[in-house]
């Protein structure tokens, strides 16, 4: 016996069946029974069809068509032995729970069986009774299984209608919360490029003028070392208010710097990183080669975070030479390009978390563009980043 019939039926299960059981042994007492039994059968199996159908009653909604086969042969038996209004009752309930709670074939194909059967039943009694009246029989036959299983076909399409609307909430809602998740990693990682790159630079602008201020003995140079560090905590600072500020959203001061640097503003950048470096041995070279058109926002802010990052790496790992920042406007995109010289340095000016490499690219992939880092092709002295940043026209401000 499989483990489903072995189960504890469900609760509306077992109260139908006792309920059907104990009405019809009230009917059964007090003699309504509605015919006489046929073939010679005796009255008393009236009673037993009464039984085995409560019993298939438990079977309705783990095994309905179990349940409806064996009611079937019950409603049967019960016919032609006197007929008890609560067998009958109950058998109904037996088709409208097959189509409910059975499989999709069997909620298709049930209803139309259904209706085949009560014309094959209408047709024989009025062969075998030759009277209209027997068309009162056929539509007894269609009240007992015919309007049960219809019944059921609409509750199970409402329930599967209800079931679908019901996972569709729950798909939207689970869609929801991924984009939302999504939205917030992106916003980390924006805040995360930005505070990199604002800071870094400073950053590393200090580390290296703190070590030459405790290195080097001379007051003079200890003052001017201790005067770009002062600068650059100042330009720090300055570059944190105005990301708080943005996170904040509140409203800038007229004197607090612009909320989105552009480009006009590399000089000033090329001008940091020479006080940064500390070495004569250094120049810093800017080959301005746009022309006169103006580019998109977000273009223009990526190629200025990515000079940016570029001479903060420069001035923690290049060799004494020239610092070289092109900008060039190539087949609709910009073109950035940072060269320097490769040394062989045991260890970086300053340290890092080797995070810009990674924001640069994380900048030009947002905007469809090609980052390429590493020794210059021909020139393995040389270390090259070169930035492809394509420019949509209609997005220019």
């Amino acid at each position: 016996m499989p483990v489903r019939f072995l189960r504890h039926p469900p609760r509306v299960d077992l109260l139908i069946a006792v309920s059907g059981l104990l009405g019809g042994l009230l009917l059964w007492f007090l003699g309504l029974s509605e015919g006489k039994p046929l073939f010679g059968l005796p009255k008393w199996l009236v009673l037993v069809a009464l039984v085995v159908m409560s019993g298939s009653e438990l079977l309705r909604r783990r095994a309905p068509l179990t349940a409806l086969a064996i009611g079937t042969a019950a409603v049967a038996l019960d016919l032609c032995t006197g007929t008890l209004v609560a067998t009958v009752v109950m058998y109904t309930d037996l088709v409208y729970a097959a189509v409910l709670y059975g499989s999709p074939a069997v909620a298709r194909r049930l209803p139309r069986a259904c209706e085949i059967g009560t014309a094959l039943v209408t047709a024989l009694a009025l062969v075998l009774l030759r009277d209209p009246g027997a068309l009162l029989i056929g539509f007894a036959f269609s009240v007992i299984t015919v309007a049960p299983a219809w019944t059921g076909v609409g509750i199970r399409v409402h329930r599967d209608r209800a079931e679908a609307a019901r996972l569709a909430a729950e798909r939207t809602a689970l869609l929801a919360e991924l984009d939302r998740r999504e939205a917030v990693g992106a916003e980390r990682a924006r805040m995360a490029r930005e505070l990199h790159d604002m800071v870094a630079g400073h950053l590393s602008a200090i580390a290296i003028h703190s070590s030459a201020a405790l290195s080097i003995g001379e007051p003079e140079a200890s003052r001017e070392a201790l005067g770009v560090i002062r600068e650059n905590s100042v330009q720090g600072l300055a570059e944190m208010r105005r990301l708080i500020g943005l996170l904040r959203e509140q409203t800038k001061e007229a004197d607090e710097p612009a909320p989105t640097p552009t480009l006009d503003g590399l000089d000033a950048l090329l001008e940091r990183a020479r006080t940064a470096v500390r070495d004569d041995r250094f120049s810093f070279v800017l080959r301005d080669e746009r022309g006169p058109g103006a580019l998109p926002a977000p273009v223009e802010l990526a190629a200025y975070r990515i000079v940016q990052e570029s001479l903060t790496n420069a001035v923690k790992h290049a060799a004494p030479g020239e610092v070289s920042v092109a900008l060039a406007r190539d087949d609709g995109a910009l073109v950035v390009r940072v060269a320097s010289a490769l040394g062989e340095r045991p260890g970086p000016r300053a340290p890092g978390a080797g995070a810009g490499l990674t924001g640069m690219r994380e900048r030009v992939a947002l905007l469809g563009g090609a980052l390429a880092a590493g020794p210059a092709a021909g020139e393995e002295t040389f270390w090259e980043v070169r930035a492809e940043l394509p420019v949509d026209e209609e997005e220019i401000r």
